[in-house]
């Protein structure tokens, strides 16, 4: 999936992006799938270095900085680390061959040293958001296009390869001196280690269009194969019905929220909201998501993992809604049943299915 550009780690949006797929690999798992977590970094980008630049940080030591913050506070939220996590400085000659295949085979082009991809050329341009030419050079332009570039054919062509500008950081390449575009950085990595076509790709519904679109083109023009099988989008997160950014002033950070919270309140407070759709932040619902937390940690105090058996008779609802497409408010509520519940056996159930699936610590609050 993609994962951070490290420059602004680790807000509630970030939390709620990679919480939601840490319970997919964890549930998959829990199915005896065997599953291969890629979450890249996209350490050299236009947004860190515009930030490096603007507070006069070194760029590297920035983005050092912000990737140690943000596994710090994954492993707060107890979320899983993924199995790989490639960065794009790491992987420049990868890039490059990619860079080189499409140049090869016409579907990108050099203007004084750097290369562009053409998006007319390509026929599946705009799978995940077919929409008319206008309304996607729109959008693009709202997340981060440059439509007046004056070395792009089309204003809607986006950079694979760029060269070099005075104080940023630059590789050699067969076109000039420079560094990769963000969106063939994503390709590259994901390919490298997961194949030319792999089962789900994913990140928040503001990288659908135009970066997911971006790498289903360039990514299935280079190796003439399926790119992704299933594509999984995370709602936004907004604060003061305001979508949370640092021009705003409104982000909510997780380590704020944790010098408060229990990480249990935390995730449980992220996973009642449905991983698609956008929501608001609210504290009240946090206040209840700590509640709840206390609730199921008295439930399950001195029980121990449930077994086989008790798992087939409990876990069947838990299970059922996480096949809904990771139904996990409805999950939670299933949790809320068994805390309930009579049976120790409920309660061994619950722990199992709480710890395995959903992350949850149950650390003593």
């Amino acid at each position: 999936m993609c994962g951070i550009t490290p420059y602004d780690t680790t807000h509630l949006g970030h939390a709620f992006t990679y919480t939601a797929f840490d319970v997919l690999v964890r549930y998959l798992r829990f199915l005896g799938h065997r599953v291969t977590y890629v979450q890249n970094i996209t350490d050299v980008d236009d947004d860190l270095l515009l930030r490096s630049a603007a507070i006069g940080v070194n760029w590297k030591e920035l983005g050092e900085e912000h990737t140690r913050k943000y596994m710090d506070d994954m492993k707060t939220l107890n979320n899983l680390p993924p199995d790989i996590m490639p960065r794009a400085t790491d992987h420049i000659d990868d890039i490059i061959r990619v860079v080189e295949g499409l140049f090869e085979k016409g579907f990108a082009y050099e203007r004084r040293g750097n290369i562009y991809f053409r998006v007319q050329s390509a026929q599946n341009f705009g799978t995940l958001c077919p929409i008319p030419y206008e309304a996607q050079l729109q959008l693009a332009n709202e997340r981060g296009n440059f439509p007046e570039d004056p070395l792009k054919q089309d204003p809607l062509d986006f950079v694979l390869w760029q060269a070099k500008k005075e104080g940023e950081p630059h590789w050699p390449s067969p076109w000039s001196e420079g560094r990769p575009g963000w969106q063939i950085e994503c390709s590259a990595m994901s390919m490298k280690y997961l194949g030319e076509t792999f089962a789900i790709h994913g990140g928040g519904e503001d990288l659908m269009f135009p970066h997911h679109d971006c790498e289903i083109a360039q990514s299935e023009n280079y190796t003439g194969r399926p790119f992704v099988r299933n594509w999984m989008h995370i709602g936004m997160v907004y604060c003061g019905a305001k979508k949370m950014s640092k021009s705003l002033g409104n982000m909510i950070f997780l380590s704020d929220l944790a010098a408060k919270y229990p990480s249990d309140a935390v995730r449980l407070y992220l996973l009642s909201h449905h991983y698609r759709r956008g929501w608001n932040y609210d504290p009240q619902g946090l206040e209840l998501a700590n509640s709840l937390a206390r609730t199921l940690n008295e439930a399950v105090s001195g029980v121990e993992a449930a077994d086989e058996e008790e798992l087939s008779r409990f876990s069947e609802p838990f299970l059922a809604a996480l096949a809904r497409d990771l139904d996990t408010p409805h999950a939670i509520q299933e949790l809320k049943r068994l805390a309930n519940h009579r049976d120790s056996s409920a309660r061994r159930a619950l722990r199992t299915l709480s710890e395995s699936i959903l992350g949850l610590s149950f650390t003593p609050l």
